[in-house]
């Protein structure tokens, strides 16, 4: 639901030519004030009617006309949030109906995921380092085929979340950052703390936290100790937006584990069994937190009109009948924060309870609905999932790569592209055109590429063209799009729309997409991942000069290793130091934590902290 200066079309030489068009951003810490708490103030807590139930589910008839179409009517960004604490089970077999795919119109433009208690055992640490997770891989496998591609996901112990968004939102989701912070065992070992990813979608910066929090009725202060720790110990790099809550919208979601207070077992069920939720929300202990605690301003959430989602028997939808005889709570939330008030003296009609609120800015979150997911049953928690749509003015609407390509590929001839790059655009002599087919999954699962060369006399040419070999092209038919990946800002930042490609079969060599590097893991199956990435963008050198040569180098022009290590080689030099997060997190004897793989830049590239893009 996203558009501005997206997409258009042009006519050249008398052919149609598309062209997907991109512009950047990027940002981030300060400190968070000391924690206070404010008596005596009345409550105002925040509500939302729900206009449509329906808008919980959606999902597209038909995925390309949908992925041809969305890009020319986006005027909002609709974002589907789901919390889930799985309880270290494995995925459900179907997880379509949490993911609202089944049903609808399939008009999402970002999936916020965040999960809890993540099998984080030793040796399924140890498989998941050298696989994707069960968990993002059956995201991936749901997601991918309806046009969502992984933007990033980061991993803390139990604690994971995945960003996905519709492949041609990727130019202008800029600044892409994650962050961990531990709180469980005094930070020592990391299975309590919160998570986050923050970025900026067309200017506009926007934080995801999901969080951990310590568990039983009686840590309700700890709770907001560990929160507001969180808070403060999450800096990011740049300017626009330091800190967590410095970001124009925040959505902050998890096991929050709040829990009713003052009423026994006997009134709680009473009150689910007969829908009288009210009363269990007055007593809420999150809700009445909303008095006192300072660290809680501006926070909205809207009504909790499912049954609380903890404790269950697990396999059933019966609430905890063991010896501790758990109290049902809501400890799954999702809430969401504005950076600024709404302007002052606005006022709501009586009867009218707010579903939006938004910034001086112009900036508006509409919740649509809140909802928990009964159906499934293999934690004792159940999902909780949200769907908002985010409107706001687009600040950053100036293309900087711009990718040219013909309708069709109908000869190996015709696998050329032109793409022009924008006067502020800081180009890599290793950025790279990955030829993706429809459907992808990740920013790594090209089924070709090359290197977006330049001659060292026309470094400074804003337009240039190149070529895809036989060898890296397709064997048969079917449905493609051309990315940018912008080695400096470790992301694509141009994308085609759809074309085809109907090659003749003979003399077109196997090709196989870059995803083997992430081999999912299966119960049955281990397959070891390659050591050494296959991706076109390896780590830096310390010294760099551009490539010399008058034919872009594709992959299929050398076999005897990585494309990375083919560079490397092309210019004598080595592989630059690890990432200094590593770094930090290997001399202190911990296992690094971070970005997944799948999401993070080829490489371990330097991060680039404008929101401007430049």
């Amino acid at each position: 639901m996203l558009v501005g200066n997206c997409a258009e079309e042009r006519r050249r030489g008398g052919e149609l030519m598309r062209s997907y068009v991109t512009s950047g951003s990027f940002c981030h810490v300060k400190y968070f004030p000391q924690r206070r708490k404010r008596r005596g103030e009345e409550r105002s807590l925040v509500t939302c009617d729900i206009p449509d139930p329906d808008l919980c589910r959606h999902g597209p008839p038909d995925t390309l006309q949908l992925l041809k179409s969305s890009a020319h009517r986006r005027t909002a960004a609709r974002v589907h949030i789901i919390t889930w604490n799985v309880g270290s089970a494995t995925p459900p077999d179907d997880i379509t109906a949490l993911l609202g795919l089944n049903v609808g119109d399939g008009n999402t433009d970002m999936y916020i995921i965040g999960l809890q208690e993540v099998n984080s055992m030793i040796n399924k640490r140890l498989k998941d380092v050298l696989f994707t997770d069960q968990w993002s891989e059956v995201c991936m496998e749901r997601l991918s085929p309806f046009g969502y591609v992984l933007v990033t996901s980061q991993r803390m112990q139990g604690l994971l979340l995945l960003i996905f968004a519709k492949y041609f939102h990727l130019p202008f989701l800029r600044g892409v950052q994650t962050e961990t912070t531990r709180t469980g065992l005094g930070g020592y070992w990391g299975n309590k703390g919160g998570v986050s990813a923050r970025m900026s979608v067309f200017g506009h910066t926007i934080c995801f936290l999901n969080c951990h929090l310590p568990a039983h009725m009686e840590n309700s202060e700890q709770r907001m100790e560990d929160f507001e720790s969180i808070l403060q110990q999450q800096q990011f790099e740049g300017q626009a937006a330091t800190g967590v809550l410095d970001h124009d919208v925040v959505f902050w979601l998890g096991d929050l584990n709040f829990r009713i207070n003052d009423l026994d077992m006997q009134v709680v069920k009473s009150s689910i069994d007969n829908n009288r939720f009210p009363l269990l929300w007055e007593k809420d202990q999150l809700n009445m937190a909303k008095d006192s605690e300072t660290v809680l301003e501006g926070f909205h959430e809207g009504p909790l009109k499912f049954p609380p989602t903890y404790k269950f028997d697990v396999g059933t939808n019966t609430y905890d009948t063991s010896g501790k005889k758990r109290k049902p709570a809501w400890t799954d939330r999702i809430l969401w924060r504005l950076r600024a008030a709404a302007p002052a003296g606005a006022a709501l009609s009586e009867g009218k309870r707010c579903s939006i609120s938004g910034l001086t800015s112009g900036t508006k979150v509409m919740q649509h609905c809140y909802r928990s997911h009964m159906e499934f049953t293999v934690s004792d928690h159940k999902p909780v999932s949200s769907i908002f749509t985010l409107q706001f003015p687009y600040k950053v609407d100036i293309p900087l790569v711009t990718l040219i390509v013909d309708d069709e590929w109908n000869s190996i001839a015709d696998a050329t592209t032109t793409f022009k790059l924008a006067p502020n655009y800081s180009r890599s002599s290793w950025d790279w055109i990955g030829l993706y087919k429809v459907g992808f999954k990740h920013h790594k699962d090209y089924v070709g590429y090359v290197w977006a060369k330049q001659e060292e006399a026309d470094f400074q040419r804003q337009e240039q063209q190149v070529t895809f070999t036989e060898e890296e092209l397709p064997k048969g038919s079917g449905d493609f799009i051309l990315g940018y990946y912008s080695n400096n800002m470790n992301t694509i930042v141009g994308v085609t729309e759809p074309f085809q490609i109907q090659l003749p079969t003979s003399g077109l060599g196997m090709t196989s997409s870059d995803s083997s590097d992430f081999s999912s893991e299966d119960e049955g199956t281990m397959v070891l991942s390659k050591t050494r990435s296959r991706s076109p963008s390896p780590r830096k050198g310390k010294h760099r000069r551009a490539r010399s040569g008058t034919h872009s180098r594709s992959r299929s022009q050398s076999r005897s290793g990585s494309p990375a290590q083919v560079k490397v080689k092309e210019q004598n030099i080595t592989d630059g130091p690890q990432s200094s997060a590593t770094a930090g997190c290997e001399s202190a004897g911990h296992p690094a934590e971070g970005s997944s793989s799948l999401a993070s830049a080829p490489g371990d590239a330097t991060k680039t902290t404008d929101d401007s893009g430049v």
